[in-house]
């Protein structure tokens, strides 16, 4: 095969695979929006379940001070006065319990919510070490383009799998997650 050839075979290489890492950014970038997307509600979730949970821990501790100012007042009440407020304080007991059972399915709720961000931000990592990947891989391609070195087409190619890989987990949501590369580059 002649030069000529040749460098037309590697334009060709070069060209197809620039339009396939192309397609395939492309498709990956739209479910990478919507998992930040995601990341962002389920975030949002947490805080605004966290924020609940304390508001009722406030109102359980205004509750608790009630009843024991209420139980104070039992001491300093003469006669019949006494059954209502053990009445009250029993409405107190009633109103802690109500906020001690909300308390633990909301510190629940913003639990699960926290791992939904976790498990949707591993999938972000992996779309995001994709994109890095592929990017570099075209750019590679660009001067393997110009200076019609195979090694470099190699070197490319070598890049563009490693973020297909990363892609194809990341949109299936296999657990492939290099932590020493996230880590290092976050």
């Amino acid at each position: 095969m002649t030069e000529e050839g040749r460098a037309r075979d590697m334009g060709d290489w070069i060209g197809i695979t620039v339009a396939l890492l192309s397609a395939f950014m492309a498709v990956t970038k739209v479910k990478d929006d919507n998992i930040v997307q995601a990341m962002m509600q389920a975030k949002s979730d947490a805080v605004d379940t966290w924020s609940e949970f304390q508001s009722k821990k406030i109102k359980q501790h205004i509750v608790e001070m009630g009843k024991h100012q209420t139980r104070d007042m039992i001491y300093l009440t003469p006669g019949t006065a006494k059954d209502s407020l053990e009445k009250e304080i029993i409405g107190y007991d009633g109103k802690i319990a109500t906020y001690l059972a909300e308390e633990g399915s909301l510190q629940a709720k913003a639990k699960a919510f926290e791992a939904r961000y976790d498990e949707l931000n591993t999938r972000d990592d992996q779309f995001d070490l994709s994109d890095a990947a592929l990017s570099i891989s075209l750019g590679v391609l660009g001067v393997a383009a110009l200076t019609r070195k195979k090694w470099l087409l190699g070197l490319s190619w070598g890049f563009g799998g490693f973020g297909l890989i990363m892609g194809v987990a990341g949109l299936m949501g296999l657990r492939l997650h290099p932590e020493w590369l996230t880590r290092l580059l976050s």
